[in-house]
This record gives structure tokens, C-alpha cells and sequence, in this order.
């Protein structure tokens, strides 16, 4: 009897995890498959950069950190970079945050083996959490998940992919906020 009850506890958790981890409809399993899943549905927009549209916006940012090298060695370390941004439109796009599309993101990068990176926000309004998958002892992608400034309900996922060590991703999420609003506003 105790293992039955034991059994039926254990697979109440794991739909448990499961609903928490799946978002609407069927959850992405990679931040690309995201990318793919939410580009093209109301209240999403999708911007892809290329390296040197990146590098340009983050060189006039760079000045205001006084030349910081690790930034501008992670600058040429940039290969892409995607941001993706919802703000709700309609009732039923409102619902997607309802429906669980962080912890979709939150899910996707647990099984996808991304790290956590705690990063000094203090002097940023939009709070993102960035995430950083390494091999090796380099940081290959880094993720920042969080809101769109002065959106209530909004959400934001950029993903960078280069070669980075910790230290420069930390440097790079410092002016990351800015140089996103900034991109989004030309």
C-alpha cells in the first residue's frame, strides 16, 4: 500500500514539472525552437543581428564605460545575436503569460544545460537574468530573459553566441539593456 501511494506521489510531481516547464502548447526544447515557436505570433518581434550591427551599438555604449577591454574584446568575440520581445496586443496574447511562456524559457534552458550568471543590475530599470552555456571554460551563448522597459506583462529574450569568457559576458550584460531599447527604437 505505502508503495502505491509512493508511486502515485512521484508521478503527480512529474506532471507537475512537466506543466510548469511546457508553456502554451507544446514547449520548445531549444532557445532557437523558441525563437521559431513565438516569432510570427501577435505581440512577438523578432530582430536578428548580425556582428557588425551589434558591434557598432555597443561601440557607442563602450565610451561610457571608458574603453573597457574585456568588453571590446568580447565585442569582436560576437557572432549573432537575436532578441525577441512580446509586448500583449490582444486578450489572447495576454494570455500567454498566463499560459506560462517564462517558465517555458525557464524549462528550455534547465534542459538545455545553461548555467545561471548572477550580474550587478543595480543601475539598470529592466531586470534580466542572464543564463551562459560553456565548454570548455568559454562562454559559447548567453541568454537574457526578463520585460520590455515600461511594458507591464512583457517579455524579452535576447541570445548571443560568440566566444566569451564570464568576466566579458558580465561586462557585456552592463550596457546589453540599453543597446537593446536602443536597437529597438530605429
Amino acid at each position: 500500500m505505502k508503495l502505491h501511494t509512493l508511486s502515485f506521489f512521484l508521478v503527480g510531481l512529474l506532471l507537475l514539472a512537466g506543466c510548469r516547464a511546457s508553456g502554451p502548447g507544446k514547449p520548445a526544447r531549444t532557445v532557437a525552437e523558441f525563437f521559431s515557436k513565438y516569432e510570427h505570433r501577435s505581440g512577438f518581434k523578432a530582430t536578428d543581428w548580425n556582428a557588425g550591427l551589434v558591434t557598432r551599438l555597443m561601440l557607442g555604449r563602450l565610451g561610457k564605460l571608458a574603453g573597457n577591454n574585456d568588453v571590446a574584446q568580447a565585442l569582436t568575440s560576437i557572432r549573432n545575436a537575436r532578441v525577441l520581445t512580446f509586448s500583449p496586443t490582444t486578450n489572447r496574447a495576454q494570455n500567454l503569460v498566463a499560459e506560462g511562456l517564462i517558465q517555458e524559457v525557464d524549462g528550455l534552458l534547465a534542459n538545455e544545460r545553461y548555467t545561471p550568471l548572477t550580474v550587478d543590475n543595480t543601475d539598470q530599470t529592466s531586470q534580466l537574468r542572464y543564463s551562459v552555456r560553456e565548454q570548455g571554460g568559454r562562454v559559447s551563448e548567453f541568454v537574457a530573459v526578463g520585460n520590455v522597459r515600461g511594458v507591464p506583462d512583457s517579455f524579452m529574450l535576447v541570445s548571443v553566441g560568440g566566444n566569451f569568457t564570464r568576466e566579458q559576458v558580465a561586462q557585456l550584460a552592463k550596457v546589453l539593456p540599453n543597446v537593446v531599447l536602443e536597437a529597438g527604437n530605429q
